[in-house]
């Protein structure tokens, strides 16, 4: 239906197109012949005039000059109809494309949001809509085969603490002999499952929110975060026999201060857990040019450079234990909150092991 309120319109400027140029024409014939010298002057001086002019023939042309706009407005009128039907049969074909792309992109669905339009011909406007289109529902595949992706993991690292549960719940029951030494082990236990899903849930609340942007714009001071985060983790960097390096410099951005707080905390928490013993983190924050930059080096198991960009997807991890608490959804936070203060985000495996994480914010000015 808009397609052909789109076509009448078109109709109607082409068939007033054609109608006002005639009307401008029919105005200049008017102007001209009104230059035209009367038909009883005298001749102009060295012009002959024929004697015995029949006097008919001067009525029939004193007739063609006062009705001249006659037969012309006849024939523009004539005109105005044929514009109609070659306007109506012209935007035809001008929407012809229109037409097609819309009735392939109402085709398309999740489930076959693979197909392209692919229009082929001349570039122009149309040619150019039509890759434009093509370009959103790439993004748009792309986006969707990540959440069928993040759906399915999250589905998958939910199941198994559930299991857990289920089967610490089931042992008293089919045991006649359970003591209640038994019972508060197993709640004991439940406890501690039920600790992990928390944490699980709460990182997967604070992913989804950093990927829908921040909400607030505030002074950071970056340096004062990861002074904070450092002195928070002393305790456990101790208990693993890790040491730290630092080199905090001012470094001041606007953003939002519980998501970059929690940015700092993760990639030192990574950099915690994803080392050796006796092993080093470095962390430091200064200013260059126009970005205040957080740099957070550890050393560690060596990482092939092909798997760097793997592990800031969700659920994704280089190793994992038995008693490994951690549920790989560290980097892919630090890189959603990278992403919603337009921050540049770079990771590069160092040769003797570990990681080298990079984050550029926007500094102020």
């Amino acid at each position: 239906m808009r397609i052909n309120r789109l076509r009448w319109r078109l109709t109607l400027l082409y068939c007033a197109a054609t109608v006002a140029s005639g009307v401008v024409l029919l105005l200049i014939v008017v102007g001209l012949s009104r230059t035209l010298p009367p038909f009883d002057a005298p001749a102009p001086e060295g012009v002959r005039v024929e004697p015995g002019l029949p006097s008919a023939a001067v009525v029939r042309l004193s007739g063609y000059q006062s009705e001249i706009l006659i037969l012309p407005g006849i024939a523009l009128a004539i005109m105005a109809v044929l514009s109609l039907a070659v306007g109506w049969v012209i935007a035809g074909r001008m929407l012809r494309p229109v037409r097609t792309m819309t009735g392939r992109l109402q085709q398309i669905s999740g489930r076959n949001v693979h197909e392209r339009l692919a229009v082929e011909g001349p570039r122009d406007e149309l040619t150019d809509l039509a890759d434009t289109v093509d370009g959103l529902l790439d993004r748009l595949e792309t986006a969707l085969n990540g959440h069928k992706r993040f759906v399915a993991n999250a589905a998958h690292e939910l199941r198994t603490p559930l299991t857990v549960e289920h089967a610490l719940l089931e042992e008293p029951l089919i045991d006649p002999n359970a003591t209640v030494e038994a019972y508060r082990a197993n709640f004991e236990r439940l406890i501690a499952v039920s600790r992990e899903r928390s944490r699980l849930l709460e990182a997967l609340l604070t992913l989804a929110g950093s990927e829908h942007g921040r909400d607030r714009a505030e002074p950071v001071d970056l340096a004062r975060l990861v002074e904070r985060a450092v002195r928070d983790r002393a305790a456990e960097l101790d208990r693993h026999g890790l040491r730290t390096k630092t080199m905090i410099r001012p470094a001041r951005l606007l953003g939002d201060p519980a998501l970059i707080g929690r940015l700092v905390a993760n990639l030192c928490d990574n950099a915690m857990h994803y080392n050796v013993p006796y092993g080093v983190v470095e962390v430091s924050t200064h200013r260059a040019a126009d970005q205040a930059l957080l740099v957070v080096t550890n050393t560690g198991p060596v990482v092939p450079p092909e798997e760097v960009d793997r592990l800031f997807e969700p659920f994704q991890r280089m190793r994992r234990v038995a008693d490994d608490t951690h549920h790989g959804l560290g980097l892919s936070i630090v890189r959603a909150i990278a992403v919603s203060h337009g921050a540049a985000l770079t990771a590069n495996a160092r040769s003797g092991g570990g990681l080298t994480v990079e984050v550029g914010f926007p500094a102020m000015s």
